[in-house]
């Protein structure tokens, strides 16, 4: 029998960020996961605004951001016309790069053990987990981060509630000029310009020397189209935005591409001693509203610099305890954020009443406002920095006779 304080199970993201966190606190802590190294996963592939600004807080940017390709500036565009140029922190980087990142920041102090949880039994003082090689190990607190995988969930007597089935899907591959060196945007987000594009948005933007592209769309898996977009990706989508080619070019796309539906999940039962869940352990989101890294490190953050510290100071590890993780005000927020951004940008993107083509204009307005203030203020500081030429008391300005 092995004995720690926290055992974590699943080292994606929020296991491997939770692992690093609690072993730079101090905590006994050891993280269970069968990679070695974590493999490519057609998942998050940048960070920026909130997620940022969270991932601080856990003390393990710095280092993972170092892996990572800032574009500085992104092009909005609709029916081939730039609508914004704006400034952004928009770090792209590959779920895996990202994660064995997280993992190079976990302490020595924290022990991984390569293998499967076959089984847990909960109770309100000590947890006992059962590896597939029939090891034993002891601990106060089980963390569940293993995503999808709903086995240890089941035996526990949580059920999982899929609330839109195939919500969303999203396709990964690489995309380069043809005949130029690189393309004129630094990164692009290009919205549809009809609904029946079944669309979310195309964003393109760069990780290392490469430059790689996310499109979202609103599908069925069963539908022809997306085997026809793995044979000919680039006629389909010029096809689905005809305005595309002015804004790259000739292009192609390269590697393999990557498919990967999402379904919107919730884990109900989850309230149990002994045992808390965290990311789409608990609750999936749609990779086209963005948040899923933000409910991951909010969830983690929250864990492990407040909920967890306090539950291991006093004795027992009872529901009461357990509660105040899934209450916290922060938590809750995030995830109603989540589920409501999900339904929004679908009904925004591939609804034909009034008012969403009314909000779809709207969007389009607001965005050419914000495009056109930022070319002015992006000007402006040139323009005062500029010395004038100006004649005063017989000497210009620049200090040379006039």
């Amino acid at each position: 029998m092995r004995y720690t304080d926290v055992a974590i199970v699943g080292g994606g993201l929020a296991g491997a960020t939770a692992a690093a966190m609690l072993g730079r606190a101090g905590v006994s802590a050891c993280l269970i996961d069968p990679h070695v190294s974590y493999p490519p996963e057609l998942r998050c592939e940048k960070l920026g605004g909130d997620q940022l600004e969270l991932l601080r807080r856990t003390g393990l940017a710095e280092q993972a951001l170092r892996s990572a390709t800032l574009d500085g500036e992104v092009w909005e565009a609709r029916f081939g016309l730039v609508v914004a140029k704006k400034p952004s922190d928009q770090h792209g980087i590959m779920y895996d790069t990202l994660v064995n990142a997280v993992r190079a920041q976990i302490p020595s102090s924290v022990e991984i053990i390569h293998g499967k949880a076959y089984a847990v039994a909960t109770s309100d003082e000590r947890q006992q987990i059962t590896l597939a090689n029939d090891d034993l190990l002891s601990a106060r607190l089980v963390v569940l981060a293993n995503g999808l995988n709903i086995g240890l969930r089941q035996m526990l007597g949580m059920e999982r509630r899929v609330i839109s089935a195939c919500h969303s899907i999203t396709l990964g591959f690489d995309v380069a000029p043809v005949g130029r060196a690189g393309f004129e945007f630094p990164a692009l987000t290009y919205w549809p310009g009809r609904p029946a594009a079944r669309m979310a948005y195309l964003s393109i933007f760069p990780i290392g020397d490469r430059m790689r592209a996310n499109l979202m769309v609103y599908r069925d898996m069963t539908d022809p189209w997306l085997r026809d977009f793995r044979q000919a990706p680039e006629a389909l989508l010029i096809a689905m935005m005809p305005g595309l080619h002015r804004m790259m070019g000739d292009f192609s796309v390269g590697g393999p591409v990557r498919i990967r539906p999402a379904d919107l999940c919730a884990t109900e039962d989850y309230l149990q001693p002994g045992v808390v869940l965290a990311g789409d352990a608990f609750s999936t989101s749609c990779p086209a509203a963005g948040t899923g890294t933000t409910k991951v490190f909010t969830d983690v953050e929250r864990l492990c610099n407040i909920h967890i510290p306090a539950w291991l100071a006093t004795d027992g590890m009872d529901v009461d305890k357990i509660r105040q993780f899934y209450e916290d005000p922060a938590k809750v927020a995030c995830e109603a954020q989540s589920l409501a951004k999900a339904y929004h940008l679908r009904s925004l993107s591939i609804d034909r009443g009034l008012a969403w083509r009314a909000a779809r204009w709207g969007r389009f307005a607001v965005r050419s406002a914000q495009g056109v203030r930022y070319a002015i203020r992006k000007r402006l500081p040139a323009r005062a920095a500029r010395p004038e030429h100006r004649v005063i008391s017989g000497q210009s300005q620049r200090g040379r006779p006039a």
